[in-house]
């Protein structure tokens, strides 16, 4: 028996779940400006690993539970679309398309959730929904694009397919919920591991051999799978669990602005007006996704009263 604790169209999502679940996102914004800072250059698909693996067997280590029955191919396909493809298609992106291009298509993700939501969930996606992740998205590239900025097809497909895959994982755990008697920890130590695991050749025979490490680096790597990896994806699953799926992909749109900040607050960089612009259309689309989506109108089924079988009683009985 699965767990699912869907929070049903129609009731706002709770406020400190909410808040909780976006601390994910605005962690994640952070991973830029450590990679730069800290981290041996040139080796994206090593510090994927570096970042998933080691978190995923220290939360196994910890819970010690570990998948059965039917979780165990569902916790590898969610494993792959939440980390193991994601991340090399993220870190592809990122490579090819130069002046946040690529987080302008992480940006359509909402849009993904809301057609995903549409397929898995039979959540119906409202003009509000749309006009919010299309705001969103305007808000992300007034954000990070520049004028120069020249578009890659291999590196657009990549961060599309990224945003695609990424949204339907999320999508689908919502669907899936969480097996009886199995926490957020657990869970996340599962897709953790398949994930890691799933990048471990891919990097080998990408990027040959892992190189030497620093103290700066480790210590680099040690909070991106500590902060960046575990403590926010527990987040972001738990959330998934507790907030409507569509809610939690729009605060994906959080993560390109948390990077904007901290690279003008730590890295010096400069923040524009119409960046601060971009900021305010980001946020608000965040803010208007949260809306529940309508559930979609199911046909009556046998012995379910109709709106002429209600009128008719009414007219009997008065």
């Amino acid at each position: 028996m699965d767990v699912f604790k869907a929070r049903r169209g129609g009731s706002p999502p709770n406020v400190r779940d909410l808040a909780l679940t976006a601390l994910a996102p605005l962690t994640w914004g952070s991973t830029y400006a450590v990679t730069t800072e800290f981290l041996p250059p040139g080796r994206p698909l090593f510090t994927a690993v570096m970042r998933v693996l080691p978190a995923g067997l220290a939360l196994f280590a910890v819970t010690r539970v570990l998948p059965r029955g039917a979780w165990l191919w569902r916790s590898a396909v969610l494993g792959a679309l939440n980390i193991g493809a994601f991340t090399p298609l993220l870190f592809l992106a990122a490579y090819r398309l130069p002046g946040g291009v690529a987080a302008v298509l992480a940006a359509v993700g909402p849009l993904f959730a809301l057609a995903f939501a549409a397929l898995l969930l039979a959540e119906r996606p409202t003009p509000r929904g749309l006009l919010a992740g299309l705001t969103g998205l305007a808000g992300v590239a007034l954000v990070v694009l520049r004028a120069d900025a020249r578009l890659d097809t291999v590196g657009v497909l990549a961060g599309l397919a990224g945003a695609a895959l990424l949204s339907a994982g999320t999508v689908l755990t919502k669907r899936w919920g969480r097996p009886e008697g199995v926490g957020p920890l657990a869970f996340t130590a599962w897709q953790l591991t398949v994930g890691g695991l799933l990048l471990v050749p891919v990097a080998l025979l990408a990027e040959g051999a892992p190189p030497a490490l620093d103290g700066r680096a480790a210590g680099g790597y040690l909070y991106l799978g500590a902060i960046g990896t575990a403590a926010a994806y527990w987040l972001w699953f738990r959330g998934i669990s507790r907030l409507p799926a569509t809610s939690v992909a729009f605060l994906l749109l959080l993560s390109p602005l948390s990077a904007a900040v901290i690279g003008w607050a730590a890295l010096g960089q400069a923040l524009t007006p119409l960046q601060l612009l971009g900021m305010a259309l980001a946020l608000g689309g965040t803010l208007a996704g949260q809306r529940p989506a309508r559930p979609r109108p199911r046909p009556p089924g046998p012995g379910t009263p109709t709106t002429a079988d209600a009128l008719v009683t009414t007219s009997r009985s008065s």
